[in-house]
């Protein structure tokens, strides 16, 4: 085997060898990867970076509105809280991106319904000024039909999600500042509802690239390259990591991500963006990264050559993310060189709420 070049999108220094790069996302076994060393990198596309030099002054935080706010995030389900009755108590939650509309209301376990649901929402956006959402994410599939069928009745696309971060986060809190505080409360008294672990899937051929790296960015070059998801000249899903999940991010602040390069990078972004990306890990055992869609889909999305140093450097990746809280990125372009990204995804590994 050779050494791959690392792109020179990026800086960076290999940490292990690796076979065929043409072939490595293919699933010919054959890793293909370089974890950035420390320090900042420079913006995909856009050559080779400027370095900081020893004690430079450095600017102040970047900031841009990453979250959409006519995305709404929902949640209709039990809560280990009994009434007076000893009934679990039900809960609607909802949410924009920001969360700078939130709405928290219990509801009657006797009138769990798709009607009352939609009445309530329909009682919720007019208190909202009257405009409907763009879409809604919800996460429990197990209570689809419910969801789906208030939503569609008010003409609102309903969209089974992981990507329900602002959400997600706030059940965390309201479990330790709402629900554990409550007289009521019982932990024994789940949800009842549990996803059963999926088993990868083979992608189609026509959603691989042809070459792909471990990287890393500095956080305020990936708020600029977000910027054309933003304007709509690149496909992909970005959020506010800071606002949506409380994950302390700085500027500074190196992010691991994934970097496909494609002929076709325009096309392959295109279908790549009607995945509903959340998560990508590497799966040792089965040697490849294991792209992570919807709520429970998995697919093996890139084969590496099962040696010792593919598997060090996949941990050593896999370790970055856990470093910033499970923040990562996808990205893909037409070649390391390409001024732009054809798509970029800001992704999160996070388990599902514990309510």
């Amino acid at each position: 085997p050779r050494m791959c070049p690392a792109p020179s999108r990026y800086r960076s220094r290999p940490v292990a060898r690796h076979g065929d790069p043409e072939r490595a996302c293919k699933g010919s076994g054959c890793s293909h990867g370089a974890l950035l060393g420390r320090g900042r990198v420079g913006r995909l596309g856009l050559g080779a970076p400027r370095a900081v030099a020893e004690g430079e002054p450095v600017g102040p935080e970047s900031s841009i509105p990453l979250g959409d706010d006519n995305v709404w995030e929902l949640d209709f389900c039990s809560r280990p809280l009994l009434d007076e009755r000893g009934k679990k108590k039900w809960e609607l939650l909802v949410c924009n991106s920001s969360r700078t509309f939130e709405h928290s209301e219990f509801l009657p376990n006797n009138k769990i319904n798709s009607v009352v649901l939609r009445e309530t929402l329909e009682r919720i956006v007019e208190a909202q000024g009257g405009k409907k959402p763009r879409k809604v994410l919800y996460f429990r599939t197990q209570l689809q039909t419910i969801v789906t069928r208030a939503l569609n009745e008010m003409q609102i696309k309903a969209v089974a999600s992981k990507r329900c971060f602002s959400l997600m986060s706030w059940l965390d809190e309201r479990l330790e500042t709402v629900y554990k505080p409550d007289p009521g409360y019982d932990p024994k008294a789940s949800t009842g509802f549990a996803e059963q672990e999926a088993i990868p899937k083979a992608l189609k051929d026509a959603l691989r690239g042809e070459r792909w790296f471990f990287v890393q960015m500095d956080w305020k070059s990936l708020k600029e390259e977000m910027k054309d998801v933003l304007e709509g000249r690149a496909f992909g899903e970005i959020f506010d990591p800071v606002a949506q999940t409380n994950i302390g991010v700085t500027d500074d602040t190196l992010i691991p991500g994934i970097a496909v390069f494609s002929m076709r990078a325009g096309p392959l972004a295109g279908w790549t963006g009607s995945l509903d990306l959340s998560n990508i890990k590497p799966d040792k055992k089965r040697a490849c990264l294991i792209l992570e869609t919807g709520v429970n889909n998995k697919w093996e999305y890139a084969a590496f050559e099962k040696t010792e140093e593919n598997i060090a450097e996949a941990q050593a990746w896999e370790t970055a993310k856990n470093g910033v809280g499970g923040l990562h990125f996808l990205a893909i372009q037409d070649n390391p060189d390409a001024e732009v990204c054809a798509g970029l995804w800001l992704l999160l590994d996070r388990p599902l709420p514990k309510i």
